[in-house]
């Protein structure tokens, strides 16, 4: 049976158009305007796209099931675990809409900004989510009901919008804007967020000594999953090691793959540390941390996601359509 299924053919950088190119990738590409089952198909033969598929894909339901082991433990009805919840569920979407986007942006030039606008949500959102859990169990002692720590959520809100809508932007007007420009907005839309994130952990980890600084088993995790993040971001900004030998790294071990990996890897890690920092400082939180309520989670949550959709609606009402090169022909 299976040998009556004919795969995808998979073509050169020559054979695509400009915007499908990648740096330092020659070959593995799939057919521009590819069927949704076409798009299916390909992610069980072997393209430039298909571990990127499946490094996001498959780490999804683990995810997926610590969250559901949360709110079968009764996390809905306990607010002091809604923030861990929440980060939950983005770092569920947020892999989930990757997979998404690596799989059917082969289906038009459409269809791919569109794509990735939906993966730039979902990473705003993992950027809200990791704050949101921050705020409620990371933050360093001497911090907590600062105004730092009051209006760090609503700033965070704030900047994940920015984030959307500044990445959106960078896909949408690459055909205007030099391309390396494009880029670095990119780069910046998604290093920003984390960057103001991270300030409380910061604070924990080289700004901070004595009382006050919060050292406990949880702080070394947090050394982890913060290099682990860096290093994501090296590997999405440098795209190396393709661009050092062009061709060699097409299908296994360029740096979207390595960056994957990376990611999955250290949102593990940052999961780990917010549990640690969640259940040995509960009891101090709980009474002197200002209260973990539906607005300053979910409701935050919320509003990011409806603002990051209204974004992406009129970004993908706005994108250029391409028609398709007549000398594209299906084999």
């Amino acid at each position: 049976m299976l040998s009556l299924i004919k795969v995808p053919q998979v073509l050169t950088i020559n054979q695509v158009p400009k915007v499908f190119h990648e740096d330092g990738i020659i070959s593995g590409y799939r057919y521009p305007y590819s069927t949704a089952k076409d798009c299916v198909l390909s992610i069980f033969q072997l393209t430039n796209e298909t571990l990127n598929i499946w490094t996001h894909f498959l780490p999804t339901w683990f995810f997926l099931w610590k969250l559901l082991v949360v709110l079968v433990e009764g996390g809905w009805q306990d607010c002091y675990r809604w923030p861990l919840i929440v980060f939950l569920i983005s770092s569920s979407l947020y892999p989930l809409a990757s997979s998404c986007a690596h799989t059917f942006n082969s289906m038009s030039e459409r269809a791919r900004h569109i794509c990735f606008f939906f993966d730039y949500g979902a990473l705003s959102l993992y950027s809200l989510g990791s704050a949101i859990s921050y705020s409620s169990y990371a933050f360093p002692e001497k911090w907590v009901n600062s105004m730092f720590h009051k209006y760090y959520i609503p700033a965070a809100v704030l900047n994940s919008v920015v984030s959307t809508g500044l990445a959106c932007y960078s896909r949408f007007s690459a055909v205007k804007l030099n391309m390396k420009l494009c880029r670095c907005l990119r780069t910046v839309a998604f290093a920003y967020p984390y960057i103001f994130d991270s300030v409380p952990l910061f604070c924990r980890m080289f700004m901070c000594s004595g009382d006050g600084c919060t050292v406990n088993e949880a702080t070394a995790v947090h050394y982890l999953h913060t290099s682990l993040a860096v290093f994501t971001g090296f590997l999405f900004a440098s795209h190396l090691p393709e661009r050092l030998a062009p061709g060699s790294f097409d299908y296994i071990g360029h740096s979207h793959q390595l960056s994957h990996v990376s990611a999955i890897v250290g949102t593990y890690f940052q999961l780990t540390a917010v549990e640690l920092d969640m259940n040995l400082r509960k009891r101090w939180l709980q009474k002197h941390s200002q209260p973990i309520t539906f607005t300053n989670t979910v409701g935050a949550a919320l509003l990011c996601v409806t603002s990051s959709l209204c974004i992406i609606y009129v970004f993908s009402q706005s994108s250029i359509t391409r028609k398709k090169d007549h000398y594209f022909k299906r084999s």
